[in-house]
């Protein structure tokens, strides 16, 4: 049929293509997708490739997530996307140098949200950075419906003072995992207007937020550099040292170590999240090294 003379819409995934081909956009976190189970679909003449996870076809579906991708790039895709869950989806991509980045895209729950959906939300995010490789970049993107506010204090290296107004209970929850993980909030960072950082803005209290309003809400994007630095040999790396784990089934040490680990731990936190995350962890660690001690490297020939 012609297409002029067709009455028929077009899909929302061809609009979506269109408007990301537009903006010149290489890969696009989505978010509320709605769409049933896990799968594809290849816009061929806008150019993306759509994945997508949602609940069953059955159950009532209000969130679900996807990527998004230009079809040049689905070739640099060490495996398919992993859908995680309706709220959470992952991809890998090959970068130069033998280097891989991960890719996430997350729809966590709003404000208003019961407890229970917040804590299984970042539970789950938080099992899904711990495994990714060590050697990886971390790229986490979508819609954490949180303000994590301008107060740089509160997570050093973490968030900058270009943030978007005062941090909230969200925030707070997604500033605590990003400190925990190493990574940077990267929209505090960089100086600019309010109208370039948010999406809307409150018509009676004149206020930005990122967040969607169907037509009247701004599509926010992020332009990436990463520079790659060739993988050093194996040898020159610094090997961490292992801990003794079978000294832990002695009667003898299952007492001493939770106690240490009760009088290492006996001390004031400090203010900032992420010098929080490191005293926390060099302070287990080297309670654990000293009651178990380290499995001693042997080298020789069998």
């Amino acid at each position: 049929m012609n297409s002029a003379t067709n009455n028929r819409p077009e899909r929302r995934t061809t609009i979506i293509a269109r408007e990301l081909r537009r903006c010149w956009i290489a890969i696009a976190a989505l978010s509320e997708t709605r769409r049933a189970d896990e799968g594809q679909l290849e816009e061929e003449k806008g150019g993306y490739t759509l994945f997508w996870k949602g609940k069953a076809a059955g159950e009532p579906r209000i969130h679900g997530v996807g990527f998004a991708i230009r079809n040049q790039l689905i070739s640099y895709l060490s495996e398919l996307p992993v859908g995680i869950s309706e709220c959470l989806m992952t991809i890998r991509l090959v970068l130069a140098n033998n280097q891989m980045a991960t890719v996430a895209s997350a729809y966590a729950p709003t404000l208003d949200s019961d407890e229970e959906a917040k804590e299984t939300f970042y539970t789950c995010l938080d099992e899904t950075l711990s495994r990714i490789p060590r050697e990886d970049k971390i790229i986490p993107l979508g819609d954490f419906n949180g303000r994590v506010g301008r107060d740089q204090h509160l997570g050093k290296g973490t968030i900058g003072k270009e943030g978007n107004r005062n941090i909230n209970s969200i925030g707070a929850l997604l500033l605590s995992k990003c400190a925990q993980h190493d990574l940077t909030i990267t929209n505090t960072i960089f100086r600019q207007k309010n109208k370039l950082k948010a999406s809307w803005r409150h018509p009676r209290y004149k206020q930005w937020h990122l967040i969607d309003r169907w037509t009247v809400h701004r599509l926010i994007h992020s332009m990436m550099s990463i520079k790659l630095k060739r993988k050093t040999s194996i040898h020159k790396q610094q090997i961490r040292p292992r801990l003794n784990l079978e000294s832990q089934e002695e009667t003898a040490t299952q007492q001493p170590l939770p106690a240490s680990l009760g009088e290492s731990l006996q001390q004031e936190y400090p203010d900032d999240i992420k010098e929080h995350w490191r005293w926390l962890k060099s302070t287990i660690l080297d309670t654990c090294k000293n009651i178990l001690g380290c499995v001693q490297k042997t080298t020789g020939l069998a």
